[in-house]
């Protein structure tokens, strides 16, 4: 085998790579407390026969988020190719997505009530909001930068 196909060996061993050990038990940590948030919320939405339907609403809403959230630490961790990145960038949307329904809930909250503790929800909403657009941003620059480096590697393999 010459160098060359040695090189591209190499570089094809690497791309087929596992998860590193943080990651893989980070996924697994999201997995158990997403499940766990999401058991919970589902056995008190049903065993309150009568909530009203802005409840109902919410704990259908908390139930999608940790189903979302469970389905993402589990392909994560099922996925057999590398994922460059890919999952940080889905995991800021769906912090962004996620937080930006929280912030309307207590704007809406605000709206209603006047409440200062609707006050104070949207207050942390809005810094929460920022924190998951700041998470997202570096999410795509990372993807951006490795998948930008991986064309630059496989160039020389395809001549």
């Amino acid at each position: 085998m010459n160098t060359q196909m040695e090189s591209m060996a190499a570089v094809q061993k690497l791309a087929r790579g596992e998860m590193s050990m943080k990651a893989r038990l980070g996924y697994v940590a999201l997995l158990l407390a997403s499940s766990a948030m999401t058991v919970v919320v589902v056995s008190l939405w049903l065993t309150e026969a009568y909530l009203p339907t802005r409840t109902h609403l919410a704990f259908g809403a908390m139930s999608l988020i940790g189903i979302s959230w469970a389905a993402l630490s589990t392909w994560a961790l099922t996925t057999r190719r590398i994922l460059l990145a890919r999952d940080g960038v889905i995991a800021g949307r769906m912090s962004v997505a996620f937080t930006a329904l929280f912030l309307s809930g207590a704007i809406a909250a605000v709206l209603m009530t006047g409440n200062a503790a609707a006050f104070g929800a949207a207050a942390i909403g809005t810094v929460m909001l920022a924190i998951a657009l700041r998470v997202l941003s570096g999410a795509s620059r990372r993807f951006a930068a490795l998948a930008a480096r991986r064309a630059e590697l496989e160039r020389p393999i395809a001549k």
